[in-house]
């Protein structure tokens, strides 16, 4: 679901400020998208509600990543037991006008995977600021 409808409180607010801040860190240059989904019926059907989504889109293709846009979705789970919500998996993937390039998945084995895939700096760089998240929504790697 779009970040920007996420952020109904003030603490889920400061931690999607957050996350925006962990990727500029790594990525300056890279615009951040509050409302990277359409708001038409079909692409509703499509929305994860356990997600926070948000969309960074760089200056212009790069050679680095492979992509023009980055589409990072945090996956939730309600644990009642942990007290509230947990991330339980972040995916990232590349898109430039021909579509999605490459993916990463923190649900198995942290590998990317797609037909072009970002140079090995930003894939670690992608891997730390998936690690950041975890620690920030989580408390823990």
């Amino acid at each position: 679901m779009n970040a920007a409808e996420q952020a109904i409180g003030l603490e889920v607010a400061t931690k999607i400020a957050a996350v925006v801040n962990l990727f500029k860190a790594q990525f300056p240059d890279a615009r951040a998208d509050l409302k990277p989904w359409a708001n038409d019926p079909g692409t509703r059907d499509l929305v994860d509600p356990d997600s926070i989504d948000i969309g960074f889109h760089l200056p212009g293709w790069s050679r680095p990543f492979q992509s023009r846009s980055i589409l990072v979705q945090i996956r939730f789970y309600e644990d009642p037991e942990a007290g509230g919500r947990r991330a339980i998996g972040i995916e990232a993937a590349g898109f430039t006008h021909l579509g999605e390039q490459w993916r990463l998945s923190t649900i198995e084995n942290w590998q990317f995977v797609g037909a072009t895939q970002p140079t090995d700096e930003i894939k670690e760089k992608l891997k730390l600021f998936c690690r950041q998240i975890f620690e920030l929504f989580n408390g823990h790697v």
